[in-house]
Formats: C-alpha cells, structure tokens, sequence
C-alpha cells in the first residue's frame, strides 16, 4: 500500500522497528499503529490505535486537538504490561478489553500542591496528578487495557522496549480515527487518516512511515464533511 499511495516509507524488521517506535514515543511523537487484523468491539487495542507517551502532562490536549478533533479534556486509556498492571493500578484481574477502571496507587500519584484544591473546571483537570498524568483522570481512575504477550505479542513487545527505555511499562492509547469516523479498517484508510490529521508517524505492519516525509496534498479539507460530528 504505502508505494501506491505515492507515500514515502522505510522498511525496518521486528527489532529495528520497536526499538525505534520506542525511541519516538519517549519523545513525545504521536503514533499512528496498524497491525494485522483490526479488533472486534468498542475499544481499539493495539491493533488500530493511536498511541503516545503517558508520562507527557500535553499528550492529552495534542491528540484531542491536533488528531481526534474534539475537546481537550476528553480522557484517554492506558495499554499497561499485564504482568507490571499491579504496579500502577489497584487491579487485581486482567482487562484485555479496556473495559475495567481502576484507581492509579497511591505510590504512583503526584500529591496535590497547596491551592489545587480550590481549582476549577480546566484549571483543575491540567493538575499533574500522577507519573502518568496523560491518563489520570480527575478522580485518580483510568481505564485500563492489560497487554498480554500470549493475546498480543506485538503489542506487549512495543511495551516492554517502552519500559526498557522509560522504566514506564505503559503507553497512552487511543482508537485510530478522527471524531465522527469509523476505526480505520485497511492501510488505505490508515494512511488518510495519517494525512489528514498531525499524527508524526505512522506504523502499517513492518514500515514506518514519517509525516514530514510524504507528499504533501493541498485543498484536502472536504474530507471534514464526510462523517456528522458525534
């Protein structure tokens, strides 16, 4: 697909490309990652996903604003190691499906400042509240994905070079589409909605893709009709 679009990419095998994945996440890159077949259900879950590093106090707003096109307070979801998930969250079970939400520990979060108290609305959602504040919510909860090696090796082996690299054994996750679209469903969909939106990479199995690389196509903004917001 990538050479028939006219895109620009480079083909990395397993190693090279989490590795280097790893390395654009820690610094703060947004990422488009496409993966075999897309997943069944209401969450995407590193199949089709977006993903960014959680430990960035801005990634919440960029991906809102930048790539999902909606609020900058809507929240986001962790995709955590399943065996490292006890660390970070009060979770005694698997969640492969990004259905459960659990509280972040006590040794994880950031403790409140003198005055955060009386903060509101906006002002009071930017607070820092853990060592993962991209997806931390008011409350101290997120919704947790638990990566398995045995369910999604590929997925759990991006994670843990994350770790290798970070000490953070989970990355901020998020369903690969735009506010009013379906998930993407093919590379030709992944690639548009790349394009269309300030993602600075894309991953389509083996090749890695770079925003400032690909040809640039004006007057392509007719595509913000094609679906009604939600």
């Amino acid at each position: 697909m990538p050479g028939r679009a006219g895109a620009v990419y480079q083909r990395l095998d397993d190693d090279s490309l989490l590795a280097r994945v790893a390395e654009l996440i820690e610094q703060e890159n947004v990422i488009g990652w496409f993966q075999g077949r897309m997943e069944f259900g209401p969450r995407a879950l590193g199949a089709r996903s977006i993903i960014g590093d959680a430990r960035s106090p801005r990634m919440p707003s960029v991906m809102n604003l930048k790539i999902k096109y909606r609020e900058s307070f809507r929240p986001f979801a962790p995709a955590v190691l399943a065996e490292r998930a006890g660390e970070w969250f009060d979770l005694d079970r698997s969640s492969p499906y990004m259905l459960l939400v659990a509280p972040v520990i006590e040794a994880q979060r950031i403790p409140a400042a003198e005055g955060q108290g009386r903060l509101f609305g906006i002002a009071k959602l930017n607070v820092p509240r853990s060592k993962v504040p991209a997806i931390t919510h008011v409350d101290y909860s997120a919704r947790i994905q638990t990566v398995h090696r045995e369910t999604n090796p590929r997925f759990h082996a991006l994670l843990l070079r994350f770790e290798a690299r970070t000490g953070c054994p989970l990355v901020v996750n998020t369903s690969f589409n735009v506010r009013g679209e379906p998930i993407v469903c093919s590379p030709e969909d992944a690639y548009r909605c790349f394009m269309r939106t300030e993602m600075d990479y894309l991953v389509l199995g083996n090749y890695l893709l770079a925003k400032g690389e690909q040809p640039r196509k004006a007057g392509d903004d007719l595509w913000k009709q094609e679906f009604d917001l939600d």
